[in-house]
């Protein structure tokens, strides 16, 4: 695994590190061969649950959700009710993925810092995840209008990332200012569209610039686009914090595999970040003495002796700015030399000085 240019990882636990399909995986013998199929209609059904009620503003805690649809996940499957507790006990136990420990081990080895977190769908997991002394929190798309959940999070005074997926403006700000009341001003909104994958033109970036000009914070994206165009466009319009599906090699398969970048690929994105974050620069209207030396400036054309006005037809406008800047040349020619000047010698500043006075 080569990985450049990268100082950090952070993980999400739930479905990156920790195989959501592993508890069905544990009962195969049971399920029988269409184990697979089960674990994966069972997630399905799952997300479909989260979303459906999170447009619906009827929110139910997330481990409801899981139990929910189990239950029509085994009534499709046709599975015994026998099995129910002991699927929902494993899920509690959740296995990691065969390559974690390899990848975690090599990020080690390069000494590259590694913080793992989870987004909670609802207050005891908020409890929960305090327990393990998390960084930071993430509230998916799906629970910006979970009030109760955002409010628990910000209670923690730790920096949040919210997605804004499935929100309106009026859910964005009831979200922020739940944040505010507990005095936590360490938000990151992330631009997310919620089509995996979606296209370029979902993107609208321009709601994330929006966006942190509208409600006066961090703003990032959340991208399920293929390739990098996206982060790298978010970021030279201001995006702090870029959120990628990673995978080691996409030919492992999986939900997200299609658009999720590689080691290589994810490298190369973070490349590009740092260059645009460089040409991006800082405000300045400041030019060097040599670059002033490549502008134009007033020179004789023709001899002039002292005493002699300045004509069109003995002062020129050339280039390098040894002379007097071309500004000055109207109010020049309404003047006399007041020193001798050779052909190709630059108009000096005393000239100027006398037509500021």
């Amino acid at each position: 695994m080569k990985i450049e240019n990268i100082s950090a990882c952070v993980f999400d636990a739930y479905g990156t590190l920790f195989d959501v399909n592993s508890a069905a995986a544990k009962c195969k013998k049971k399920l029988g061969n269409r184990w697979e199929n089960f674990a994966n209609a069972w997630r399905t059904t799952q997300l479909e649950y989260t979303w459906l009620r999170s447009l619906m503003k009827k929110h139910k805690n997330f481990w409801q959700i899981t139990e929910d649809s189990l239950d029509h996940t085994m009534e499709t499957f046709k599975i015994k009710k026998e099995m129910r507790n002991e699927l929902l006990n494993l899920y509690k136990e959740l296995s990691t993925y065969p390559e974690v420990k390899k990848c975690l081990d090599g990020l080690k080895a390069k000494k590259i810092k590694i913080e793992i977190f989870s987004s909670p769908f609802d207050v005891d997991g908020v409890a929960f995840l305090e327990q393990l002394n998390v960084p930071l929190y993430k509230i998916a798309s799906f629970e910006i209008t979970d009030i109760p959940l955002i409010r628990a999070v910000a209670k923690t005074g730790k920096p949040i990332i919210i997605s804004t997926g499935v929100a309106q403006e009026a859910d964005i700000s009831l979200a922020l200012e739940t944040c505010h009341r507990e005095n936590n001003h360490q938000v990151t909104l992330l631009k997310c569209t919620s089509n995996y994958p979606s296209t370029l033109a979902d993107a609208n970036l321009k709601t994330m610039a929006d966006m942190r000009a509208r409600f006066d914070v961090t703003v990032g994206v959340s991208d399920h686009t293929m390739g990098s165009i996206v982060p790298i466009t978010a970021t030279a319009l201001g995006a702090r914090v870029i959120e990628k599906h990673f995978i080691l090699d996409r030919s492992l398969g999986g939900p997200d595999s299609a658009f999720s970048m590689e080691p290589r690929e994810f490298s190369d994105m973070v490349e590009s970040v740092r260059q645009v974050e460089q040409t991006l620069g800082k405000v300045t209207y400041a030019v060097s003495e040599k670059d002033k030396l490549r502008r134009r400036s007033l020179y004789a054309s023709a001899p002039i002796q002292k005493g002699q006005p300045f004509t069109h037809d003995n002062v020129k406008s050339l280039r390098t700015g040894f002379g007097l800047a071309p500004q000055h040349l109207d109010a020049l020619l309404s003047r006399d030399a007041s020193k001798h000047y050779n052909i190709g010698e630059p108009i000096l500043e005393l000239e100027v000085n006398s037509i500021i006075d």
